[in-house]
């Protein structure tokens, strides 16, 4: 399902230290730093760079074929696959100002990143480092896979990210998810303490949703649908078994109802699976085959689209 690229495979020792060696020749002197200047700008400028950019981008995915809600290692996941695709515009909403989750960490906040096998072919694709062995590779930091999958993302001309944005709902029209209601991330976090302040909207074809177990925002998506009916009554999520948790992430990530796809932990929630604690493989595969699902949706939607545009002509 993914196009593998040459990855570096390191050998893990514990006396290795970063050293470096003689060839290195520094770009400069530190003397080349003194009276080091900038070229000049005016602070409006910097205002209207800031501002036309942002307020073009609100303009252009007021209306987007993709959301995704939730810029963890699902979330990214998803984009990545499904923005490979150019005709495909994606927007990426994460209420946290530094989006990637829980994946910037391994478990109990330490450093390394397990991803139980075939995942790692995934990894291979973004380009992303590992050690490798029998059934497993591991990250030397998670922070390595956040960082270079969300470099490399950004970069398309088909996505967009909105961080220090939250989705408060769901627009839905005739049982069918068509986008999604968003405010700051602030303002949402503050509504009992100020007056109304009304949100905003972008509508989508298709919404996916990856907002993780449940948290003061996790499972938005499903705890949404559940209240209007379009899901059954939640499972919630089962306690720790990594090795079925894994398999069961992956199995349940599909189209949940018209229009909304669900992925990462946020599935196990819905369908009652267990907890697999700090292991990352099922993450980015639920995000991967969610891609999928997402383009599965938008091919059904255009299908029906053109045959009730038949009808309408006869």
């Amino acid at each position: 399902m993914s196009t593998a690229t040459a990855t570096e495979t390191q050998t893990y020792s514990p006396s290795f230290r970063l050293t470096g060696d003689d060839s290195y020749v520094p770009a400069f002197k530190l003397d080349d730093f003194d009276g080091y200047a900038f070229k000049p700008i005016r602070e409006s400028q910097v205002n209207r760079e800031m501002t036309t950019r942002y307020m073009t981008d609100m303009l252009d995915y007021a209306e987007t074929d993709v959301v995704i809600v939730g810029c963890g290692s699902a979330g990214l996941s998803c984009a990545w696959e499904l923005s490979k695709d150019p005709s495909i515009k994606v927007a990426i909403i994460e209420q946290s100002v530094s989006p990637g989750g829980g994946c910037w960490l391994g478990g109990q906040l330490f450093s390394a990143m397990v991803v139980r096998k075939p995942a790692h072919e995934f990894l291979k694709d973004v380009g992303v480092p590992f050690d490798e062995k029998e059934n497993y590779v591991v990250v030397k930091h998670a922070a390595l896979f956040t960082s270079t999958i969300m470099s490399k993302l950004l970069a398309r001309p088909n996505v967009k990210l909105f961080n220090a944005t939250a989705v408060e709902d769901l627009i839905v029209k005739q049982g069918k998810v068509a986008g999604v209601v968003t405010n700051w991330a602030l303002v949402t976090l503050n509504h009992d303490t100020q007056s109304c302040m009304d949100p905003n909207v972008i509508e989508a074809k298709v919404v996916v949703s990856g907002c993780g177990h449940d948290g003061p925002m996790g499972a938005s998506g499903v705890k949404r649908l559940e209240s209007i009916g379009l899901v059954q009554p939640l499972k919630r999520m089962r306690c720790l078994d990594m090795a079925v948790a894994e398999d069961a992430i992956v199995e349940y990530t599909r189209e949940v109802a018209p229009g909304m796809v669900v992925c990462g932990m946020e599935v196990s929630e819905l369908d009652g699976a267990p907890r697999m604690g700090p292991t990352f493989g099922a993450m980015l595969i639920s995000g991967q085959k969610a891609a999928y699902a997402t383009r599965a949706s938008l091919e059904r939607q255009a299908t029906e689209a053109a045959k009730a545009g038949q009808k309408v002509a006869a």
